[in-house]
């Protein structure tokens, strides 16, 4: 049934309003004041609330904007009073959906409040259509073992609350498979809240994670709501779990641990209802060996291990990847989707994709926009050419070079020497071959040690003027 919340401080406005609107056919509770109504919107929720601007303590502007500032998804009606338009129209601009002024019409009243819900069930329309965009965006593509056994684990996973941690390579698809296996739980009408770890300052990270009361630290001129809470009933992504500081790590721990969190600078405990599934790109044990990971949230995360395979290790995907990718890009561009020749599908699943799945969703998209015709050839693929012999076949090492004896090795020689060819075309530059290659600056760095690849002391950074 649908709900209102009735805040006014007149009770003679508090029961005529509401024997009329129960009469409508609605659920209706009613409070006094801006302090009780916040309360009772953290403990039910409502579609619509009729807010009056005139209350004692916290008057209507200053709640609604503690209801806008904690994310409170509802309707807002304002009540003003005469002469009060000025601030009607404030809290119009505030986000509310209407208002309707004193002394109240109630016939006009009850039509304000069937408009207020035919918004909210346009929203909620909205939302639902969106959400089937977005998985048929979010598909995992392919037909190889590798993808095959992939989705067995997520399919076995998913339905669990267990916590799942996400390993592979950047650009593998990490974040597709936990949205997968959001998607496949019984969270999946819950929130998906997507954290990145590596992008947030260290500074900043316990704010965003756990949020902050207002004048916590310079900057903090409001309350805010931490991830984990808005994550309140559904899934919490935390991406690059590994770049996470030892400091934020044992916050993590005691809130896996006890469901319960604090604010920055509150004294509030919170409880919080998330799964939480992590990723990351870098070896975990490694990483607790020097120091840097703690060993005991490692195991509160490793609960179901899931790998996702580098794209060089399921090549006959390649071609139902692009073709999954032209035809997603032909509807945002609003073009006729391109097709692939059986001379560029060879090239395409020789090329290793240092990048993985990332790097040939870029490629796709370039070919998309620089290709004038409607099929696309191993022509238009000449700058994937960097370690293929003009032939389209593979590199002469893999042929029986015996300074290559392996497939490891040949693989290692090709990827040094890809990764020479672009940082040459892009002036040692690393952030620029970073983004040519499709992969995080700090991989980029990791696979150059590795190699043995010094970067000169100007490609370091961005060219000088």
């Amino acid at each position: 049934m649908p709900s209102i919340l009735i805040v006014d401080d007149e009770p003679g406005v508090r029961s005529a309003l509401g024997g009329v609107l129960r009469d409508e056919g609605y659920e209706v509770d009613a409070v006094e004041s801006g302090e009780v109504c916040l309360e009772q919107l953290a403990r039910q929720d409502y579609d619509v609330v009729l807010l009056d601007i005139w209350l004692p303590g916290m008057d209507g502007l200053a709640t609604l904007a503690r209801m806008r500032e904690r994310q409170i998804d509802v309707q807002v009606v304002i009540i003003s009073g005469h002469g009060n338009i000025e601030s009607a129209v404030r809290a119009i601009k505030m986000g509310a959906f209407d208002f309707v002024e004193k002394p109240l019409s109630l016939e006009k009243t009850v039509v304000v409040v069937r408009n207020a819900f035919r918004q909210r069930r346009l929203e909620a329309e909205n939302l639902s259509l969106r959400a089937k965009v977005d998985a048929r965006r979010h598909i995992m593509v392919g037909e190889s073992y590798a993808m095959a056994k992939l989705r067995e684990q997520v399919d076995m996973a998913a339905p669990t609350n267990g916590r799942v941690l996400i390993l592979g390579e950047n650009g593998t698809g990490k974040e597709l498979v936990a949205r997968n296996i959001h998607q496949l739980s019984q969270r999946r009408a819950g929130p998906f809240v997507e954290v990145n770890c590596a992008a947030i300052p260290e500074e900043l990270i316990e704010s965003e994670l756990f949020g902050h009361v207002r004048g916590a630290f310079t900057g903090a001129v409001s309350d805010r709501r931490g991830k984990f809470e808005a994550a309140h009933g559904g899934t919490i992504f935390l991406d690059e779990i590994a770049d996470m500081s030892l400091k934020t790590q044992a916050k993590v721990l005691r809130v896996l641990q006890e469901q319960i969190m604090e604010a920055v600078g509150g004294s509030s405990r919170i409880r919080v209802d998330a799964r939480v599934l992590a990723a990351t790109n870098k070896d975990l044990t490694a990483e607790i060996r020097a120091g840097r990971f703690r060993e005991d949230l490692y195991f509160r995360l490793n609960v179901v291990p899931i790998f996702v395979p580098p794209l060089r290790d399921r090549h006959e995907d390649v071609s139902l990847l692009a073709d999954h990718f032209m035809a997603m890009l032909a509807r945002e561009y609003g073009r006729r989707a391109k097709t692939f020749e059986a001379d560029a599908i060879v090239v395409l699943r020789q090329y290793e994709w240092p990048g993985n799945v990332r790097e040939l969703h870029n490629v796709v998209e370039r070919l998309m926009i620089m290709v004038p015709g409607e099929r696309i050839s191993s022509r238009d693929l000449s700058f994937l050419d960097q370690g293929l012999t003009p032939g389209g076949g593979v590199p002469a090492e893999a042929k029986g070079d015996d300074s290559a004896k392996t497939l490891h090795e040949a693989r290692d020689r090709f990827e040094s020497e890809y990764i020479r060819r672009a940082l040459a075309a892009q002036h040692g530059n690393i952030s620029r071959t970073a983004d040519l290659l499709g992969i995080e600056r700090s991989n980029l760095y990791r696979k150059m040690r590795g190699f043995g690849i010094t970067p000169s002391r100007r490609g370091e950074d961005e060219p000088r003027a």
